[in-house]
């Protein structure tokens, strides 16, 4: 596990946008893809930029079950606003929120990730170290799952929402296993309440108790961090 600390947010999603235009230009065809405030400067530097994303392939983390995709709060209206309308994809998928067959659901999206192998998986991280929306006690080897989402995860997303009772309770994704079959992993963190979690990653055992610990047994993980992200560990 490699940790990279940069002065700001900026700086480290300008790393992040460099590693993705290399590995693009040595031949990454699938990008596993994140939602949330980490990866947004990111997302605009692809925007602006001139890479061509007509070729590639993206695989999304996670969907709120019971909205659609046009509801503004859904991760699929995030991306297509953030990514997907200013830059093309060949092909994007996004676990379906409306799923008629709740229970099929996370198979069929566990295909899709067996026919688009991910090359490079972009993370954010919760402040109880939840990657996608693995909570923790998820286990570390599973693939994508309904999963009820914990009170901690709802409070952080409710400023999204006019209305605390608005805020999905449940939600599909990808599971820890199937995060840790991209070939390369890229984790975005960036303020003083993400600390914890960093250093619980970095420095803790690897325990169900913080999931993202998990990529401690992953041969190619970057953590892409601020100063204050970073400020508890110990090296």
């Amino acid at each position: 596990m490699q940790v990279r600390v940069f002065n700001n947010k900026d700086e480290a999603s300008q790393a992040a946008f460099e590693i993705i235009k290399d590995g693009m230009a040595n031949g990454a065809k699938t990008l596993g893809l994140a939602t949330g405030s980490s990866p947004v400067a990111l997302y605009d530097k692809m925007t602006a930029s001139d890479l061509d994303f007509s070729n590639m392939t993206s695989v999304n983390l996670d969907e709120y079950v019971g909205l659609s995709g046009d509801n503004d709060q859904s991760y699929r209206y995030f991306m297509n606003s953030h990514l997907f309308n200013k830059k093309p994809f060949k092909e994007t998928f996004v676990p379906n929120g409306l799923a008629t067959d709740a229970d099929n659901e996370p198979a069929r999206y566990d295909q899709v990730i067996a026919n688009h192998p991910i090359d490079i998986q972009l993370l954010g991280i919760g402040r109880n170290g939840h990657i996608g929306f693995n909570e923790p006690g998820s286990p570390l080897d599973g693939g994508t799952q309904k999963v009820h989402l914990t009170q901690s995860t709802i409070d952080a997303n409710a400023r999204f929402f006019a209305d605390e009772k608005d805020v999905p309770t449940y939600a599909y994704s990808m599971g820890i296993g199937s995060i840790l079959k991209g070939k390369k992993i890229l984790l975005l963190a960036f303020g003083e309440d993400k600390a914890d979690a960093i250093k619980a990653t970095v420095e803790g055992p690897v325990t169900t108790d913080c999931p993202a610990s998990a990529l401690q047994n992953h041969d190619d993980v970057i953590l892409l961090v601020d100063e204050a992200a970073a400020s508890k560990l110990s090296k």
